[in-house]
């Protein structure tokens, strides 16, 4: 008989919404918990998944039904206290949004948790199971643009909501190769109040143990993408080899320059055709250890480390080694060290969202 896994997804915002749709379109799973501190919020999702306890007091809810998957989709300064509460549940797999975590203390501590319990965890950077997304990672992995020395991302929305998928799809891109050092620079302070705490706008390298270099652009001076309109889609995401190269764009189809000549395709972010595959492989990895979910903790993390030593390097300078050796709070030595002037905008659409 095959196992229908339990799930509670807390938070039921536009996300949390995402997350329970999937799972309740897939049938190795059942969405036997909602929970969220806004009751409005809760009844309009309850409407959705009418078998489903739903309840604002998260911690009593999960020990009534006792998932086999702990879903969390609330905002990024909730972390730790969730992932040790879907620990205590004793739920086998733990599904989270991005980013890891704000700082590199609460990152490790997550880590230490996880591995410490033995609870599988995945985090959502399920834009990889874009059709567009697909295609260029083929066109790497094939060999059609010869050997890689150099991945890169661009992206016109700030650090805390868009580096993380530069840094993740680079990174399955270079194979997941592990990062040896980084060295950034930041500009202006306006975002490190908002919920989504960053700098305005963060460059930086990074070098990859096996000789790759990746070149990252996030925020207020990050370049256009004229390809795409939307400006929250303004990513663009790529490779370079010896004998071309292979891009996506978030909100407009990819595009390769090989010795065989230029193609392009289409493609856009879609949360309805990229969410089903997500889910699929927590069931997958859930089933059978030797099928670790792509998008398995270990990557995101390496990510988080990445992320926390261009904000490190900011703050101290220089390049900055990694794996860190231990946490920091690098928000407040960034709010401490980034200067106090208005940050300068590549794109006039920018000014609307980096006023401060």
């Amino acid at each position: 008989m095959t196992t229908r896994y339990r799930v509670v997804v807390v938070g039921t915002g536009k996300r949390g919404v995402h997350h329970a749709a999937a799972f309740a379109a897939n049938p190795r799973f059942e969405v036997a918990g909602l929970a969220d501190s806004d009751q409005n919020r809760l009844d309009a999702a309850a409407a959705k998944f009418g078998s489903a306890k739903t309840g604002t007091q998260t911690q009593k809810l999960v020990e009534e039904v006792k998932p086999d998957v702990f879903c969390f989709c609330t905002p990024p300064n909730v972390r730790l206290p969730l992932i040790e509460l879907g620990i205590k549940s004793g739920a086998k797999l733990i599904a989270f949004e991005k980013p890891v975590a704000m700082t590199s203390d609460e990152g490790l501590a997550i880590k230490r948790a996880l591995d410490a319990s033995g609870v599988k965890a995945v985090v959502s950077h399920q834009h990889r199971y874009g059709d567009h997304y697909q295609k260029v990672h083929s066109i790497i992995s094939s060999g059609a643009i010869g050997k890689v020395h150099t991945v890169y991302g661009t992206a016109t929305g700030w650090a805390a909501h868009m580096l993380s998928h530069l840094v993740e799809y680079t990174s399955w891109f270079n194979g997941y190769a592990p990062a040896e050092w980084v060295m950034g620079q930041a500009a202006g302070r306006g975002k490190l109040t908002d919920i989504h705490a960053s700098p305005d706008y963060i460059a930086g390298v990074v070098q990859f143990r096996n000789g790759v270099r990746g070149v990252y652009d996030c925020g207020a001076g990050a370049p256009d993408v004229p390809e795409v309109p939307y400006w929250w889609r303004k990513c663009r995401i790529g490779a370079l080899g010896s004998e071309g190269y292979a891009e996506v764009h978030t909100g407009s189809g990819w595009r390769t320059v090989t010795k065989n000549g230029v193609e392009s395709g289409p493609g856009g972010m879609d949360y309805d055709h990229d969410m089903a595959p997500y889910v699929q492989e927590m069931a997958d990895w859930l089933d059978d250890e030797r099928k670790p979910h792509p998008l398995q903790f270990a990557h995101a993390y390496h990510g988080l480390e990445i992320m926390s030593g261009l904000y490190r390097s900011v703050i101290d300078g220089g390049q900055i080694a990694l794996p860190l050796s231990s946490g920091m709070d690098e928000l407040a030595g960034l709010k401490a060290k980034v200067p106090d002037r208005k940050v300068l905008m590549t794109l006039a659409d920018s000014a609307k969202e980096y006023k401060d």
